[in-house]
């Protein structure tokens, strides 16, 4: 396959996007690549370690291939998408409960499904242009592909800012945030991946990192604290609106331009999964209710429409005035019956 590169070098399995053109957005077919390799990887003893990365200097992986999903979607089958983001999750997951060390190199924008194989590994590292975020509700869904889980264990209310506004982490923003372990100098990256291959010892990683350049999350920790305490996406938006600061009328702009009831449903989300029963599973089978019903009940078709078709940037979402009722959330989260995401192996 071109758009992706699978392959073992000495200790190492490697796995390489090759669509930089397209910022290595994550097709079907890809994810599917994905699974098998480390399938077959997880049960070979000349395998120490996998090792994903991706050519190109803009991106990681900007996200999931979205045009597939939108064609189905606007002609009324929603199969493609449910099939897409089920395997999806599922590769997610044996990513994230994997045997073996899992390094990421995530320079540029690693964004959406780059998320989902770039930040859930053991060794999560990034550079200094890594950009990362979880911009989903600007187009009707809510962060997934595991997302929801480090948002849930970010510091204080980060998870809340994070996911609602998709605001861009910088390498220090990313490792405050647990979306990253280590940041590296990207010109040491070729020499440290020959190393790893050589000797699959993953320990390497941590003895060539370095403290990044300063990032703005930890600065801005106390107003986001302040604002996003609330039970409820209105909680959150009375607080901003009650206070004239720089902070509080730029993100209550941000959040004014995402889809409500994506916005709403992600704050609802990240409560339910916080406490001692959080796990990959729980976030993702959460995340799946979503999504299984985005295109034919919430935002995603017309979010698609407005910010990558059209182009107009002014899409007609439902609740506009940012008052969700609680009723609407309930109906996108709750449980999906025999449609449940499982993760049982094929």
């Amino acid at each position: 396959m071109s758009d992706i590169e699978i392959r073992t070098t000495g200790r190492a399995g490697r796995i390489t996007l090759t669509r930089p053109h397209a910022l290595n957005a994550l097709s079907y077919e890809m994810c599917m690549a994905i699974d098998t390799a480390m399938r077959n990887w997880r049960e070979d003893d000349a395998v120490d370690l996998i090792i994903l990365d991706a050519e190109g200097e803009k991106a990681f992986c900007a996200g999931g291939d979205i045009a597939e999903l939108y064609d189905t979607g606007t002609k009324g089958d929603y199969s493609y998408g449910q099939i897409f983001w089920r395997d999806e999750y599922r590769l997610n997951a044996m990513i994230f409960e994997y045997p073996k060390p899992v390094i990421s190199f995530l320079q540029g924008f690693t964004m959406g499904g780059g998320v989902g194989i770039g930040c859930h590994g053991s060794h999560r590292v990034v550079g200094e242009s890594s950009k990362i975020a979880m911009p989903e509700c600007s187009i009707g869904l809510v962060p997934d592909v595991g997302g929801s889980l480090m948002l849930a264990l970010a510091p204080g209310r980060l998870g809340e800012f994070l996911g609602t506004t998709g605001f861009r982490m910088g390498p220090a923003d990313a490792i405050l945030a647990g979306f990253a372990d280590h940041y590296i100098l990207q010109s040491h990256w070729s020499d440290l991946i020959e190393m790893l291959e050589a000797s699959g010892d993953a320990a390497l990683i941590s003895q060539h990192a370095e403290t990044p350049p300063a990032g703005e999350l930890a600065g801005l920790q106390a107003d986001i604290d302040q604002h996003f305490s609330g039970e409820t996406l209105g909680d959150i938006v009375t607080s901003l609106r009650n206070s004239e600061q720089a902070f509080s009328q730029k993100t209550l702009s941000t959040l004014g331009k995402n889809a409500p009831l994506s916005t709403a449903c992600t704050v609802e989300m990240l409560h339910r999964l916080r406490g001692p029963a959080l796990s990959i599973r729980r976030a993702l089978e959460l995340e799946y209710r979503f999504t299984h019903r985005s295109m034919e009940h919430g935002d995603f078709l017309e979010g698609i429409r407005a910010q990558i078709i059209d182009k107009d940037r002014s899409p007609n979402w439902q609740f506009p005035d940012m008052n969700v009722p609680l009723t609407a959330v309930s109906k996108m989260l709750q449980p999906l019956g025999a449609d449940t995401l499982t993760f049982e192996e094929d």
